[in-house]
């Protein structure tokens, strides 16, 4: 045998097979840079949409003529967001795939934090007019793009350093940063309400969840520094299979493995916004300014938010646990199925002329069968989507399809629904999400199984 064999053998080797223990991060290190970041960056989310239901149309838009007009136009400042994300998922995608998921993801989360920090400094409306509602616009596209670039590549750190047998449970790391972000975000919140009146909610008491990111943001910056490149990363470096133009090479190759990861993702955003920024809005307000007369208060149902938010955290791992079990394919097929018969009986839940005025059980119902089945649907993503892609164009790819599904299943869910609800009834939200989970069941049903694909390939 020649020196040139043995060295092309020992560096296919080195490519198949998974990478030692020595040359990954620990498990520790792993949960913490995927989780934390993913959970700071999901509250930065959040914190805007709960803004935008209860506080932005007082703030930034005239509510005295029409209420329900104010509360539209300030939802349609939270789909600016989403219209960015995939801009920045080419961004940080063309660099995660390029030079290494570790530096990119520590430049994500700045971007994200700065925006995020920014928003909560922002003049209203009174002081600043028109020019107000621009900068707040402005900001919540860089925080678009921050977070463009921040789930694939916590989703990869986790599932690249993870046993062949436990990538979809390694994968629900991240996921869990979004109920983790979510009961952080409602709870900063819920004090909030609890010790201010509206006055004080208005004049400051929305900015200081905006404000208080910037601390999340330094802990999520101090742990992702420390953590290791991917072993998985590193294999395609010595291989030289990294790609100068992954964008490029993503579509020429794998445009539709694309379409399947955006409708496979996309219901589960139109669910959980429906879920937590929607019915918020719906079971608050009356049906004068643009909601459904429940009778709760901005307090009552954000509490009832965490409480059920734990059920879907649960729920992520349960899932992920089948997922490596039975497979990707089983799990989301089944979620889908079920997502179809909630989006048709939810309605009655949320209709007070079938449950009336302030029932706290029908409610409660409502959020927590809701939650159990976003968790089954979106924990097994963290593992699906990065397996539909070969190793040089795995952050770009995957960071594409999930962020095109962002614009599909959520942009405009909260102003879309809203105005569905208001005009046809609450019957046609459910329509609107039985739509998207047939969408998810058909890309499924084109998908392969990926549980055992070779992940260093």
């Amino acid at each position: 045998m020649t020196a040139v064999e043995t060295e092309a053998e020992s560096a296919a080797a080195t490519f198949a097979r998974p990478a030692s223990r020595a040359a990954r991060s620990s498990v520790g290190t792993i949960i913490a840079a995927s989780m934390v970041g993913t959970t700071i960056e999901f509250y930065d989310f959040y914190a805007y949409g709960t803004a935008a239901a209860n506080y932005f149309p007082h703030v930034f838009f005239s509510d005295t003529t029409n209420p329900t007009v104010a509360l539209l136009l300030s939802l349609v400042t939270f789909a600016v967001a989403f219209l960015a994300r995939p801009v920045g998922s080419l961004i940080f995608g063309h660099f995660g795939d390029s030079i290494g998921r570790k530096a990119t993801l520590v430049v994500s989360l700045m971007t994200m934090g700065v925006a995020t920090f920014l928003i909560g400094c922002l003049p209203g409306y009174d002081a600043w007019g028109v020019w107000a509602v621009l900068a707040l616009c402005v900001c919540r596209f860089v925080q678009g793009i921050g977070l463009g670039g921040e789930w694939s590549g916590a989703a990869l750190v986790a599932t690249e350093n993870a046993p062949a047998d436990k990538r979809a449970l390694y994968g629900s790391f991240p996921e869990l940063g979004a109920p983790i972000g979510f009961f952080l975000c409602n709870g900063t919140y819920v004090v909030l309400e609890m010790f201010n009146d509206d006055a004080a909610m208005l004049a400051w008491g929305w900015r200081v969840p905006f404000l208080l990111s910037s601390l999340l943001v330094v802990v999520g910056l101090l742990v992702r520094v420390h953590m290791e490149e991917t072993p998985a990363f590193r294999a395609a470096q010595q291989s030289q299979r990294v790609v100068k133009a992954p964008a490029v090479e993503v579509f020429r190759t794998s445009w539709r493995q694309v379409l399947q990861a955006t409708f496979l993702v996309a219901v589960t955003y139109t669910l959980f916004y429906t879920l937590a920024t929607w019915s918020l809005a719906w079971a608050t307000k009356s049906d004068a300014q643009g909601g459904g007369g429940l009778g709760f208060s901005t307090t009552e149902y954000m509490t009832m938010l965490m409480v059920s938010v734990c059920v879907f955290a649960v729920f992520i791992v349960l899932s992920c646990v089948f997922a490596d079990r039975l497979g990707r394919r089983r799990v989301i097929i089944g979620s889908s199925v079920a997502l179809l018969v909630f989006a048709a009986l939810f309605p009655l839940l949320m209709n007070r002329n079938v449950v009336g005025v302030h029932n706290t059980a029908a409610a409660m119902l409502f959020l927590c069968l809701g939650f159990a089945l976003m968790g089954i649907a979106f924990g097994p993503i963290g593992a699906l989507l990065p397996e539909l892609f070969s190793v040089n164009v795995r952050y770009t790819g995957s960071g594409i399809g999930y962020n095109l599904a962002a614009i599909v299943g959520a942009a405009f869910v909260p102003s879309g629904a809203t105005w569905l609800s208001s005009h046809w009834g609450v019957g046609s939200v459910g329509l609107y999400l039985g739509v998207m989970a047939l969408c998810c069941l058909v890309a499924i049903l084109t998908c392969h199984e990926t549980r055992d694909v070779d992940y260093m390939q």
